[in-house]
C-alpha cells in the first residue's frame, strides 16, 4: 500500500483543482494506493487564487466544499469547465 494520491492543476485564470484519493478520501476504492489506476473515482476540490474553496463549478443543489466520487471524465469536463472561465 501507499499513501493517499493527491494532484492538482492550476488554471491561468486563477483556479486550482485538487483531485485526491485514498482511505479517507470520497474515491473507489476507499484505500491508500499511490497508483492512479488503482481508483476509479476521485475526490475534487476547485480553489480560487485566494485559496478558498469554490462551488459554482459543482451541480447547483450540492452544498459541500468537496465533490466525491468523480470518474476520470467527470473530471475532464470540470477541467475544461473551469478552463473555460473568465
Amino acid at each position: 500500500m501507499g499513501g493517499r494520491l493527491k494532484s492538482s492543476t492550476e488554471f491561468d485564470n486563477g483556479f486550482e483543482l485538487s483531485v485526491i484519493a485514498g482511505e479517507f478520501a470520497y474515491s473507489t476504492p476507499r484505500e491508500n494506493n499511490m497508483d492512479p489506476d488503482f481508483f476509479s473515482e476521485f475526490e475534487v476540490a476547485v480553489f480560487n487564487s485566494d485559496g478558498e474553496f469554490v462551488r459554482e463549478f459543482f451541480p447547483e443543489d450540492h452544498n459541500d466544499d468537496v465533490l466525491g466520487w468523480q470518474t476520470r471524465a467527470e473530471i475532464n469536463t470540470l477541467m475544461l469547465l473551469i478552463q473555460s472561465k473568465v
